[in-house]
């Protein structure tokens, strides 16, 4: 599953976990299970963290090593956040036909700029229920929020100038990955402008075309 920051794939990616009884396996969650564990494994990763460096390649692919050791997770599994470059791609390859494992679908959310700054810098959320909302599409008010307004903040990273700099980024690392799927002919474009449920629809209609 692939897609900017704020372009909601995330959310995609649990709702087709729950539907077709997948597994998501996320590299950040990864990591910080290793942390938690307090691994050898995961005091490097911390350490690096820490330094505001980026996790190595090869830290991130022995960690998807493992994940697909498990028979449990055989063809089962949704990737989100990962792959996050080509190389990370080649030896996700690599990897899965080791463990003679396929790729069956690599779905990109197109999400234009304009409208991921919306949803990001619109973004408000209640410090008190968890509730989150947006200034755009969804405002907070007394209908439906009760907690007050005092409580409604914004994160301090949700700006125009951060935000652009990550859909860059994003841009830059992922174009050549969706690049080397579209030439195996694995790579499904999906318009991510919509509501979530018409997003879904069109997903599940990839997945699952004679059930959707």
């Amino acid at each position: 599953m692939f897609g900017p920051p704020g372009a909601g794939k995330g959310t995609q990616a649990d709702k087709i976990t729950h539907t077709f009884k997948l597994y998501k396996i996320s590299s950040g969650d990864l990591l910080r299970d290793e942390i938690n564990k307090k691994t050898n494994l995961g005091n490097v990763i911390k350490s690096a963290i820490d330094r505001g460096s980026l996790v190595s390649d090869k830290i991130i692919n022995d960690l998807m090593d493992k994940i697909l050791t498990n028979r449990k997770f055989n063809n089962k599994i949704i990737f989100d956040g990962y792959p996050r470059n080509l190389h990370q791609a080649l030896n996700l390859d690599l990897l899965l036909k080791k463990h003679n494992q396929k790729i069956s679908y690599v779905l990109s959310l197109n999400v234009d700029k304009e409208f991921i700054l919306k949803r990001i810098m619109g973004r408000q959320t209640c410090t008190k229920c968890g509730s989150i909302f947006n200034k755009y599409f969804k405002p907070a008010s007394d209908k439906n929020h009760k907690c007050g307004f005092d409580f409604i903040v914004i994160r301090s990273d949700d700006n125009e100038k951060t935000i652009s700099k990550r859909y860059q980024t994003y841009l830059d690392k992922t174009l050549p990955i969706l690049d080397h799927y579209k030439k195996l002919n694995l790579l499904h474009e999906i318009d991510g402008n919509g509501e979530i449920d018409q997003i879904f629809e069109k997903i599940s209609r990839i997945i699952a075309p004679q059930e959707a």
